[in-house]
């Protein structure tokens, strides 16, 4: 193939897209370069497939080459199965492209993304959804694009930014991806701090412009590279399974509607009237090529189009609700005896039974990529297991739509978790989802909410969601606040918003059609904030602010500052200084490098006996200062060390314990005794000498120690200083045989040691000095 290439700018930095020369047996591929940021896309259409759903599959790659890294575990170094941010990548893709396939189409297809380098400043996301959308335009396979995608950063002062780096996204209120067509949008995931609505507007509309750009290109691309596409086979059977029920089952199809409405996971009476219409058919129609697959796709499609039909002529909801009506909602805190914090939220069936765990910073979530190393310290992790749905079914890792439904919820509420220097826990919060039956993320972040209040955690403000619906048809549409499953499964959207009462914190936009115009994206978010506040209001009444103190079962925390060239103090060599701490207190201490230490234990006793330790560690004592308490720790013939602050010694002179002679320091403390004492000296190493004594009888003791001069006595030293930089010549030795004779006796050879000559009586012997120098006592 002929290798072909496009290119734009955008925000000032250049997009190219090509095709043609890499992994020339897929059915499309293109390679996307935005910086140093590089991403290959690949499409596979596989053939049809026996299965009654679209199989589409997306799979976004990250490789630690790209950013330059080898993975850090010592035995192994592939990279396993795909991180969190991968997987939400991947959806990210998916959710913005699948809309866009005819619905007849059943084929086979596998999209692959691949990073291969990254610059860490252009976010790879974005340049593999236009890649991909890139790659669907030039290949064989019908798809309604391309489209563009682009993200939108917002910053107070600095107002709208495209595609924001990865430095300034850091100074960014907000965080929205955008996937769009010429005229709509179909896709939207988005984190913020509390952004009006008017600003999400805004967003839009700007983002039309950039991915206008963005989608000409990829115009341009295919009118040089692309392939025809592949004709759309009708399935005539559907359209005879549809009539069939039509004319023969309305009112069974009304009844398992109404059978449903609590039902988000169907039930048996699906079942049973799939077999019913199939056994009634072949008895009458013996010919008929009908199979049971076929007529529950036509009851599936004839269910929907009835729920369709009464909210848009009658504006008749399944259960009976107006269109903008909320569900009834419970709520309940404080039901687990030993977690530290947890709350239940119900919305009509659907509950989220949210837990709270509080813990050290060492339990912060590191994360590798090829980016580099990142910490978390506030995690949210969403788990829904079969039963909640009535169902049977695989139990284990969680699933894609799990960890999206756990990050949504996680970036709802990340704008108010309060900042490590005002509560310096880590936080992981657990929805276990009891009931699924519409909108469980949102209601994950209501229940979230009161759990942290419940644990104590001072969130500055609570946050709720709410899931926006829509049924339209080519002259209307009606907005369905907090739809049910069935409202879901059959309506065109899954709109979802959370926020607090002053803006929007996350949004996540799913579509089964097309897109949204502007002005029905401006709607959907009043409705969402009308039905925001609503639900504040009943949050608040349950509980309105944090309590005041932490659970009994979880960790007391305090950090202490300390100057960086003091933690080599804190640390004491090998270790030794850290561990006695935290072997004596029962708390846990951690020094980061930036001189921040992190104390933590189950008891306050233990966390505030490890802080003063540190404090009275890394403290300036000046000289004059007194300490009354000081306990006195060793006894030496020479003095006694004392105990003046927690962890910190000083030694006490004999000459400075009494006004009198002092011969053993036993005479005067004993091990175990506090005694006052005063800072007489701090030397150059930082060793601290403590006196006992004060005032008059500390002056009346210096003088003692002051050097008496005799009057008229001779100066000791006549003439100048000698020169102790004088360089010293030895004296040539004889080589007579006698003179060598006298040198070896007098080195002793032959006799044991060569110094015994030194220690023999009257020969001036010297004291004894131990390896480091330092006399013996």
């Amino acid at each position: 193939m002929k290798k072909t290439s496009v290119s734009l700018e955008i925000a000032g930095k250049t997009l190219t897209l090509e095709t043609g020369e890499l992994a020339v047996q897929a059915t499309a591929a293109v390679l996307a370069r935005l910086g140093d940021t590089v991403v290959l896309a690949t499409v596979v259409e596989g053939g049809k497939s026996d299965l009654d759903y679209f199989p589409l599959s997306v799979e976004y790659g990250e490789r630690l080459y790209a950013g330059g890294k080898i993975k850090g575990s010592r035995w192994v170094k592939r990279e396993g199965q795909p991180s969190d941010e991968a997987v939400l990548a991947g959806r990210l893709i998916d959710r913005s492209i699948r809309p866009l396939f005819p619905k007849a189409f059943k084929n086979d297809v596998q999209v692959i993304v691949t990073v291969l380098s990254v610059d860490s400043e252009n976010e790879a996301d974005i340049l593999a959804l236009n890649a991909v959308s890139a790659a669907l335009a030039l290949s064989r396979i019908p798809w309604n694009g391309p489209i563009g995608g682009i993200r939108i950063g917002h910053h107070k002062e600095a107002g709208f930014i495209v595609n924001p780096t990865a430095s300034e996204s850091l100074m960014s209120e907000l965080d929205i991806v955008f996937s769009q067509t010429k005229d709509k949008t179909n896709m939207i995931e988005a984190g913020a701090l509390q952004v009006p609505e008017n600003i999400l507007v805004e967003a839009v509309e700007l983002a039309h412009k950039e991915t206008a750009k963005i989608i000409a290109v990829i115009e341009d691309l295919v009118k040089k590279a692309g392939s025809k596409k592949l004709e759309t086979p009708v399935d005539t059977m559907l359209n005879e399974a549809t009539a069939l029920i039509d004319k023969s089952y309305k009112a069974e199809v009304k009844a398992l509607i109404e059978s449903r409405v609590n039902k988000e996971g169907g039930g048996t009476e699906t079942e049973d009237l799939i077999a019913k219409i199939t056994e009634d058919n072949k008895m009458a129609n013996p010919d008929s090529t009908l199979d049971k697959k076929q007529i529950a796709k036509g009851v599936e499609y004839a269910m929907f189009k009835m729920i369709r039909a009464d909210v848009l002529k009658t504006k008749k909801r399944v259960d009976g609700r107006k269109l903008d009506e909320i569900r009834e909602i419970k709520t309940e805190v404080g039901l687990l005896p030993r977690t530290h914090g947890s709350a239940l939220f119900q919305r009509g069936i659907t509950q989220a039974l949210s837990i709270v765990t509080l813990g050290s910073p060492r339990m912060e979530q590191l994360i590798e990529s090829a980016e580099g190393e990142e910490t978390k310290r506030y995690i949210h992790h969403y788990s829904g297991l079969p039963y909640s749905f009535g169902q049977t079914g695989r139990v284990g890792s969680p699933s894609r739509r799990e960890k999206g439904h756990g990050a949504l919820a996680e970036r709802a509420l990340l704008a108010v978790i309060p900042s490590q220097d005002v509560f310096p826990y880590t936080i992981r919060v657990v929805s276990e989802v009891l009931s699924q039956n519409g909108s469980s993320s949102m209601a994950s972040t209501c229940g979230s909410t009161l759990a942290l209040m419940d644990a104590g955690v001072p969130i500055t403000k609570p946050v709720a969601g709410v899931s926006v619906g829509m049924v339209s048809d080519e002259k209307s549409y009606e907005l369905l606040t907090d739809i049910i499953g069935l409202e879901d499964f059959s309506g065109d959207m899954d709109f979802k918003v959370a926020g607090t009462d002053t803006g929007v914190t996350a949004i996540q936009l799913d579509v089964k059609i097309p897109g949204l115009t502007v002005e029905q994206i401006k709607a959907i978010l009043e409705r969402a904030r009308v039905g925001r506040l609503y639900i504040l209001e009943i949050i608040n009444k349950t509980l309105s602010t944090p309590r005041p103190n932490l659970s009994q079962y979880a960790p007391k925390i305090e950090i202490v500052k300390i100057p960086v060239e003091k933690i080599g103090e804190i640390i004491g060599p090998g270790g030794k200084v850290i561990k006695n701490i935290i072997a004596s207190t029962g708390a846990q201490v951690e020094v980061e490098d930036d001189g921040s230490v992190a104390i933590s234990g189950i008891s306050d006793e233990a966390v505030q006996k490890a802080v003063d330790w540190i404090k009275g560690l890394t403290r300036e004592v000046k000289i004059g200062e007194e300490f009354p308490e000081a306990e006195v720790k060793r006894i030496l013939p020479f003095g006694a060390f004392v105990e003046f602050l927690p962890g910190k010694e000083g030694m006490v002179h004999v000459s400075k314990m009494s006004t009198e002679y002092v011969k053993d320091p036993n005479d005067v403390v004993k091990i175990g005794d506090k005694v006052k004492v005063r800072v007489a000296e701090v030397d150059d190493q930082g060793r601290i000498n403590l006196s006992m004594l004060f005032g008059a009888d500390a002056e009346a003791k210096e003088r003692q120690r002051e050097p008496r001069v005799e009057v008229g006595a001779p100066e000791r030293f006549q003439g100048p200083p000698p020169d102790r930089n004088r360089s010293f010549t030895p004296r040539p030795q004889s080589d007579h045989p006698l003179a060598q004779q006298f040198r070896r006796e007098r080195r002793g050879a032959g006799s044991g040691s060569s110094s015994d000559w030194r220690n023999k009586p009257g020969s001036g012997s010297r004291p004894s000095y131990s390896k480091d120098r330092k006399p013996r006592y």
